[in-house]
This record gives C-alpha cells, structure tokens and sequence, in this order.
C-alpha cells in the first residue's frame, strides 16, 4: 500500500513538472516607475495561468550581465525567456544565443536593432514608437499656436525608443502647421527624474529662454518641472510633455503641472510578451511585430487614465 502511494505521489509530481512552464525574464533595470508597471504587468497576468512561472532577473542596466542571465536561463532549461533590452543595438547576439538553443525569445517594449530578421521562435511586443513623439508633439505644437521655442530631453542614446521619439519630434516639427518651433537645446537626460532635473536646471543657469520641454518619457519630464519649480518659474508660462502616462505624472497632471503624456499600456505588452512566448514555445504562429496602440493624454481626458492605473 505505501508503495502505491509512493508511486502515485511520484506520478503526480512527475506529470506537474512536465506540464509546468517557467519563463525567464531579464529586465533592463528594476528601478524605473514605468518598467516596474511592465514587470508588475507580466507577473500579474501569469498568475491568472496554470501552470505557468516566472522566473524574473534584473539586468542594472548592464549589456553583460543581461547576455549571462539568457545563458543562465538556457541553462536551467525554461520554457521561453522574455529580454528588456539594455541595448537595443546588441540583441543580435542574444537572439543567436537563444536560438541556437532553440529556445524561444520574446523582446518587450524596447525594439531590438535586428527586429527585422528576427530567428523562427522569436518575436517583439511593444507600442509603435512613432505613435508616442509623434502624439506628443502635434499636441504641444497646437498648445504653443505652431510658434514658440522648445527644448529636448532625449532617453539613453543606446535606446530605439530614445532614438525613434526624437525623430518624431523633428518630424512633427518640420510640418508647415509646427515649422514656427524652434528647437533651442537637446540632450540626453537618460530616462532619468533626477538627470532631467539637472539639466533643465543647467539650461536654466545659462540663461536659455523656452516655452515648452518635450521629454521622451515621463520621469524626466517631472525633473523638469522640479527644476521649474525650483527656479520659480511659473509652470503657466512652460508647456511639459512627457511619454508613458506612468502614475506619477497623471498625478502631475492633475496638479496641473504636466500637460501632456502618451499612454503606453504597460500591463498589456507585458501579458502579451507572456502570452507571445508561450505561443512560441508551443510551435505556435506568433506576428514578428505585436503593436499595442499609444494614446493621448491631456488634462481633458485625465480621468480616463487616473482609472486605468
């Protein structure tokens, strides 16, 4: 009778083991509002899951560590793994790594340089970045009248969505409805509330004279106005606008501070990376490219957005 026992317990044991997926997931950087909401996303959704596990690393913001935590994952054997690019531009190597183990890789929300040849049992689930500098901007050029002076605040150089953001700003800004803004300044404050702040305030000293600071994300978008706040500027006579609608800037916002944002539906691109790398695994036909749309935020559709977060 106890070996019966014993053997049935196995069994069971046996079968959940083979019928449990775990996944590995390596984000860029733990400490960053918006990858939090993305990871938080992830974690949420795999719950509501049978049988399904993560297993979530943090990279630091460090290009090595994050191609060791893919061999690590490799080699404990996970079902799929889940990569936040560090570096945009050095995913190649991971995509090859992971293929060649024939484990399938999903990169989520930052574009991977080599999005376009991506290996079979790999794919990219995000927002389409020209949506997000674009949405913002042609809503700063119709609160600034198509005239007026803007300064840049550019995410890390390494990264697409830095890259492609800004592009949309020049792009917008070249149309004959916003040709009348000028771009006074630009640079990078790398995704950061405290850098952000430094350099508005560094612009401040100079003397620079702006009326608007398109920021390519959020946080830095609220250190500019830390600084604004700082110097004593009101924040009536400066347009802000920022991208991702994390909660602190629709809180921001609602104190009438930020006036524009981009949604970017966080928890959705991470339970579709979720969704996106078990489909892989199974052999299943996944889309190369998995866009979740981006969406305006102004202080007229604020509630919206306070009730989505």
């Amino acid at each position: 009778m106890k070996k019966f026992v014993l053997s049935a317990a196995l069994a069971v044991m046996m079968s959940t083991a083979a019928h449990a997926e775990t996944i590995g997931v390596s984000m860029a950087l733990f400490d960053d509002n918006f990858l939090t909401v993305l990871r938080n996303g992830m974690s949420d959704y795999a719950k509501t899951l049978d049988g399904v596990e993560l297993q979530i690393e943090d990279a630091q913001n460090d290009v090595s560590k994050q191609q060791s935590q893919i061999q690590n994952f490799i080699a404990a054997g996970v079902t799929a793994i889940i990569v936040n690019p560090v570096d945009t531009d050095a995913t190649a190597a991971m995509s090859k790594i992971a293929a060649d183990a024939g484990i399938a890789l999903v990169y989520v929300n930052r574009e991977p340089v080599n999005v376009d040849t991506l290996p079979e049992k790999q794919a990219f689930v995000a927002s389409n970045e020209q949506e997000s500098g674009t949405l913002q901007t042609q809503e700063i050029c119709k609160m600034l009248g198509g005239k007026g002076k803007a300064v840049v605040m550019m995410g890390e150089l390494s990264n697409q969505a830095a890259r492609m953001r800004t592009k949309d700003i020049h792009d917008v800004l070249a149309t004959d409805q916003c040709k009348g803004i000028e771009i006074v300044e630009e640079q990078t404050a790398n995704w950061s509330r405290t850098q952000g702040s430094d350099l508005l305030t560094n612009w401040l000293s100079a003397g620079l004279e702006f009326d608007a600071v398109i920021s390519n994300n959020d946080e830095m978008a609220i250190g500019a106005i830390q600084a604004l706040k700082a110097a004593g500027r009101s924040m009536d006579s400066v347009v802000i606008g920022g991208i991702d609608a994390t909660q602190d800037a629709l809180a921001a916002m609602a104190a009438g501070d930020l006036d524009v944002t981009v949604f970017q539906n966080a928890a959705g691109q991470g339970k579709g990376s979720v969704d996106a790398a078990l489909k892989l695994a199974k052999g299943e036909a996944v889309d190369k490219k998995v866009y979740i749309p981006f969406e305006l935020v102004t202080k007229e559709n604020l509630d919206k957005y306070q009730a989505k977060n």
